[in-house]
């Protein structure tokens, strides 16, 4: 009879909803606005300091863009001839530097061998 009257008193007690608890109280809810206040403050102070140096990088990229333009120009056809004469850059050494200023880039010993296809007819010797 025991074991009866609390299985039915467990049953019941599974059977009711459970109140939830609210975890937020207007303590709470306070603080959350002022870290919130408090993080707005901090990325507006950043922002204002750094606001002088982004417009400065924004006149110095103004300023290269015609600069950059011209170099694009006049190295892009001898960089577009390189790339014709390399078939994959993975497949080589990092550049070396010679003291009298040349630059050497070894192919790597693990690359596949490469043969560039030639346009035009054979040279003759």
């Amino acid at each position: 009879m025991k074991r009866i009257i609390a299985f039915t008193l467990a049953a019941g007690l599974l059977w009711t909803p459970a109140m939830a608890q609210d975890t937020t109280t207007p303590e709470t809810d306070e603080g959350f606005d002022l870290m919130e206040e408090g993080a707005r403050m901090l990325m507006r102070g950043l922002m204002d300091e750094m606001e002088p140096t982004i417009n400065a990088l924004r006149d110095s990229f103004e300023d290269m863009g015609p600069a950059f333009g011209e170099f694009a120009q006049s190295v892009g056809p001898a960089f577009a001839d390189l790339l014709e004469q390399v078939d994959d850059l993975r497949n080589y050494d990092a550049p070396e530097f010679l003291p009298n200023g040349d630059i050497i880039m070894r192919r790597s010993p693990d690359a596949p061998i490469w043969k560039p296809e030639f346009e035009g007819s054979e040279i003759e010797l």
